[in-house]
């Protein structure tokens, strides 16, 4: 079962992901804050992370840039899902190396379509 990291600090925005993965068969894993994310992210090597920009601890853009520079964790997948809706932001998060990068808010079966395109490479 393939595994996805929902790495957000919006509780409603994480049961609403985890119910639609759960039901797409999908195993989630769950944290609220950047530091937790990367830890998680080195240790259970998800297939895929779904990362918001702004989180407590590490922001998102620092998490994204810290997960592409490891040799362990640069070849996941991460879709940020985020509400910096600016050129500048988008720019960025592409440029530090996010594989897609929406903004909240969002449509959840878009997100769920972006994803499986990503997990079934």
């Amino acid at each position: 079962m393939q595994r996805i990291l929902i790495a957000d600090d919006d509780q409603m925005i994480v049961r609403l992901l985890e119910h639609k993965l759960k039901q797409s068969g999908y195993e989630v894993l769950s944290v609220h804050d950047g530091a937790i994310a990367l830890e998680t992210a080195i240790t259970e090597k998800p297939d895929l992370i779904v990362l918001d920009g702004m989180m407590p601890g590490l922001d998102g853009m620092e998490v994204l840039r810290r997960l592409k520079e490891s040799e362990d964790t640069k070849s996941i997948p991460v879709i940020m899902l985020t509400a910096r809706a600016q050129e500048t932001n988008i720019v960025d998060g592409l440029s530090l190396g996010a594989d897609d990068y929406l903004v909240k808010p969002f449509i959840p079966d878009e997100l769920m379509a972006r994803i499986k395109r990503y997990i079934e490479k």
